[in-house]
């Protein structure tokens, strides 16, 4: 059996965070900043990457201020950005695969983006309506 000395102990735990550190595959922010010109945030990554992302959607900052927006902590060595006067939080790696908070939330995003698209077929029927007067009454 080994010898558990204190000085082997703490040999053994340093190689097994280095081992986790080395086996974690999910990206992480290495600083993020608020760039107010383009209302995104952008993120600086370990690997050397960067990416920026739309800071309004992102759940919880849809009505931030500026100073709010430029307010960010990393959390969990970069895995998560943190706002802490929205109490707003987004995992690194969701908002790489542009997921801004829950599923709600993403399909409200999503509806939305439908409802603002338009295109020939969507307009050619709406001018069709607007001939017939519109939308009918709905039925009491």
């Amino acid at each position: 059996m080994a010898d558990w000395t204190d000085d082997v102990l703490a040999r053994s735990f340093d190689t097994a965070k280095q081992r986790g550190k080395d086996a974690q595959f999910a990206p992480h922010a290495k600083s993020a900043r608020y760039d107010r010109k383009n209302g995104r945030i952008v993120v600086e990554l370990d690997n050397g990457c960067a990416f920026a992302f739309p800071a309004r959607k992102v759940q919880g900052l849809e009505n931030a201020t500026a100073a709010q927006l430029a307010e960010i902590e990393l959390l969990g060595d970069g895995y998560a950005l943190h706002w802490p006067r929205n109490n707003a939080d987004v995992r690194v790696e969701g908002a790489l695969a542009g997921i801004y908070g829950s599923a709600a939330w993403m399909m409200r995003l999503a509806a939305k983006a439908a409802g603002q698209s338009t295109s020939p077929r969507k307009a050619a029927a709406a001018r069709a309506n607007g001939a017939k007067g519109g939308r009918p009454k709905q039925a009491a």
